[in-house]
């Protein structure tokens, strides 16, 4: 009787050994892709119209999370109260920043925009915020859809800091026969 015990254990310990080993690879992978989601990269979908014509509602992007340097006329994803929202950069830190007759100008030079057409008021960080340059970390940010984004000229979005982007994005996944790498 004791033998059979002793086997009826060793079934038990050996059965319980091999299911741990099978699941091993599935929790390595699981562990892999939430790494890789927290640090890394993740998708994140486009809300709204303020990226129109660029982004449209609804499609999928990859955040890269390891990015941190952000140029003008990224695109990046900024956390704005718990919410993802997506905008371009504009002015960089220590910059002045204006928008007179459908022009933009950067440092009092006129830089040739990214949106090629007229869809915005003019305006200054002067006469936004009172600031004559974009403090240290901080950016200047605008949607495509200048007519139709809250973005840094409204005071309720205001300039973002460097710890409220959360990346950049240049990578669309979806939808399909628009996947790659955005312009």
């Amino acid at each position: 009787m004791e033998e059979t015990e002793k086997k009826k254990d060793y079934n038990e310990e050996t059965r319980v050994f091999k299911i741990f080993k099978e699941a091993i690879p599935y929790l390595i992978i699981i562990g892999i892709v939430i790494l890789i989601r927290t640090f890394i990269a993740t998708p994140v979908r486009v809300n709204g119209d303020s990226m129109y014509p660029y982004l449209k509602e609804g499609e999928v992007l990859i955040l890269n999370k390891m990015d941190k340097s952000y140029d003008r006329f990224d695109i990046v994803v900024i956390n704005s109260n718990g919410t993802k929202i997506i905008k371009r950069v504009i002015g960089l830190p220590g910059e002045s920043i204006a928008y007179k007759d459908c022009k933009l100008y950067i440092d009092d030079k006129e830089v040739e925009d990214f949106v090629g057409r007229c869809n915005t008021d003019d305006f200054s960080l002067e006469k936004l915020y009172n600031y004559a340059i974009i403090p240290e970390g901080y950016y200047f940010v605008m949607g495509d859809n200048r007519r139709n984004s809250s973005d840094s000229r409204d005071l309720r979005v205001g300039l973002i800091s460097k710890s409220q982007i959360q990346g950049t994005t240049s990578i669309r996944l979806y939808p399909f026969n628009r996947m790659g790498k955005l312009d």
